[in-house]
């Protein structure tokens, strides 16, 4: 017959050592002092009137009465870590059952013994308390030779549950690298509490004094969802204060299997801490009503955003996922990121330049996708600067040509992505995808049981473009680091939440809108620049180049005759633009608007 109980406890598989032995012999002195502490009460210190045989024989049962439950319960089997709450409460188990025993034999034998039978019910207690204390006491002993050797002395920001966990993580590993000495926390109740012996010694005000107080080298921000405000102002004290700041890996890293209790993997703070944002909230129901078991076509598949897009829609389970590009080396990165493999002999890579137009009819004809992620463009402003007509080929004729092509095989919904040049245009990149939303809006009135739409935002983190990997090229070879100028400020956010949310816009934008993703506050480029050069150790020069042509000093997310509306999602905002016919696309005109800088203000860019 099996047994019944829901958690039955595990056996030794294996002869019990030394520690079980030191644990139980322990644990049976406790219970003698704790039989004869509540003997000396019951008889108010009247030691003359105890029973000694009485109570010799009464603390043996209670000795044997411990080992046998305590093994049948396994309770020396290492189940719970030694001297924790949880340990506490199986200590508390056993000894009541022991106690149980101990009243039914007294209750039996006691008035043979002398021994009264208020004597097991008093030393219940004392014999809890004795336990406890020799677990603590071993506890501190464990702890004082636990603690990191060696290490850098840190100062931990955040008193809440992460600081809670890894304070005492990196106090317990001998091996760890970091030894907490003080905690910062902006909660003015927090004065004076501690974790793990460790005290809080102030706020983020108070950093540079914590540091000359505690001899701190390094600061560590546990803070969870922080965002980039918060790091900038943190890391700008740490600066004042000399401090290297370090970051707490995500939870889920931290909770990872074989992490166990040595300390966490924590990182330096990097420039996607320093401008990057918080975890965007996504209505996956909504997004999952027009991905899942859809055939969805990314053009631009090989480049830092159309891939992630791709990434990331695959996770909603389409029916086929096709991937679009004229570079093949891209499209072998993102098939290998998301099939596992790079074999590029599979029908989900699609090698075509979307300037072709009976090459996209063919493949669109073919594949029949649903939904349309159109991140296929030229976006490097300077090179456009130069060669205007290429813009035109590709962000204008081209993104016409994949338009065609979707309409022809009835494409349900179709996203544009676009830039926040194109909001009061005074580049070649921006004119372009102004006139790309305004084609994109045009079809949208075409084709009325469609969605077609464009999502615009700033500078993405890690993009083919974006200023942080060539910070990064010029800081590696030695500097200078350029920067056009000292009060030039852009919109930032990571790769990762720019396709989350331009996937959400598909799911939540209404026909013929542009929705206008929340970039948070403008970050100024030099102190990017600083952040990094900071971050490399590395002593780099910064130069002035000056603006670029057509580049502007701050960039706006919204054109000046646009009226924006955020009403169904936090982070994306909704406004309409003024639709193009594209019999109206003259290159001469194109020409004659860039030769302007804009001035003709001619209709293609209105």
């Amino acid at each position: 017959m099996t047994s019944t109980l829901p958690d039955a406890p595990r056996r030794w598989t294996q002869a019990p050592g030394p520690r079980f032995a030191a644990k139980t012999a322990l644990d049976a002195l406790c219970w003698v002092l704790a039989i004869v502490v509540a003997q000396l009460v019951r008889f108010e210190l009247e030691y003359e009137r105890v029973a000694l045989v009485g109570t010799v024989l009464l603390c043996v049962i209670a000795v044997v009465a411990q080992l046998v439950v305590a093994y049948l319960w396994s309770y020396y089997h290492g189940l719970h870590s030694f001297g924790s709450f949880y340990e506490a409460k199986q200590l508390i188990v056993v000894a009541l059952i022991v106690t149980a025993i101990l009243i039914a034999v007294n209750a039996v034998f006691g008035v043979a013994w002398g021994v009264p039978r208020s004597t097991t019910v008093i030393a219940f207690p004392f014999a809890i308390v004795f336990m406890g204390i020799t677990r603590y006491v071993k506890r501190l002993f464990v702890d004082s030779r636990s603690r990191p050797i060696e290490a850098q002395r840190v100062l931990v920001y955040g008193a809440g549950a992460l600081g809670m966990s890894i304070i005492p993580r990196l106090m317990r590993d001998p091996q760890s690298p970091y030894l907490p000495v003080g905690v910062i926390d902006d909660d003015p109740s927090k004065r004076n509490f501690r974790i793990a012996s460790v005290a809080v010694v102030g706020t983020g005000a108070d950093l540079v004094a914590a540091v000359k107080r505690t001899g701190a080298q390094a600061l560590i921000i546990s803070i969870a969802d922080v965002d980039n405000d918060f790091i900038r102002q943190v890391s700008e004290r740490a600066d004042e204060a000399k401090l290297r700041v370090l970051v707490v890996p995500p939870i889920d890293t931290m909770l990872a299997p074989g992490t166990g209790e040595s300390a966490p993997s924590l990182r330096d703070l990097n420039v996607e801490d320093f401008i990057g944002r918080n975890t965007v909230d996504l209505q996956v129901e909504s997004i999952a009503g027009y991905l899942t078991g859809k055939r969805v076509l990314v053009t631009g598949a090989g480049g830092s955003i159309g891939s992630e897009i791709a990434r990331q829609v695959n996770q909603f389970g389409p029916a086929e996922l096709v991937l679009l590009d004229r570079d093949e080396t891209g499209l072998h990165t993102t098939q290998l990121s998301i099939s596992g493999h790079g074999l590029l002999d599979t029908k989900e890579v699609v090698l075509a330049d979307i300037r072709d137009l009976p090459s996209l009819m063919e493949i669109f004809e073919d594949r029949r996708p649903d939904v349309v992620f159109h991140a296929a463009a030229l976006k490097h402003a300077p090179m456009l600067e130069q060669y205007p007509d290429e813009a035109w080929k590709n962000n204008v004729l081209g993104t016409l040509n994949v338009l065609n092509a979707a309409r022809a095989v009835g494409v349900g919904t179709f996203v544009n992505i676009s830039t926040d040049k194109a909001a009061n245009p005074t580049t070649v990149l921006g004119y372009s995808k102004r006139i790309a939303e305004k084609l994109t809006a045009w079809m949208s009135a075409q084709e009325t049981d469609a969605r077609y739409l464009s999502v615009r935002f700033g500078n993405v983190i890690g993009s083919r473009g974006s200023a942080i990997p060539a910070f990064t090229a010029q800081i590696e070879a030695g500097g200078p680091v350029t920067v056009t100028h000292p009060d030039v400020t852009r919109f930032f956010m990571t790769i990762p939440e720019a396709s989350k949310l331009v996937i959400q816009a598909g799911a939540i934008g209404d026909p013929g809108e542009v929705l206008i993703l929340d970039m948070g506050r403008p970050v100024r480029i030099l102190d990017v620049a600083k952040r990094m050069i900071a971050a490399s150790g590395k002593d780099v020069e910064i130069v002035y180049t000056g603006l670029r042509h057509g580049e502007k000093l701050h960039e706006v997310l919204i054109d000046t005759d646009e009226i924006a509306d955020r009403s169904k999602h936090p982070k994306v905002s909704h406004t309409r633009i003024q639709p193009l016919d594209p019999a109206l696309l003259d290159i001469a005109v194109w020409r004659e608007t860039i030769a302007d800088e804009g001035a003709g203000t001619h209709h293609l860019v209105q």
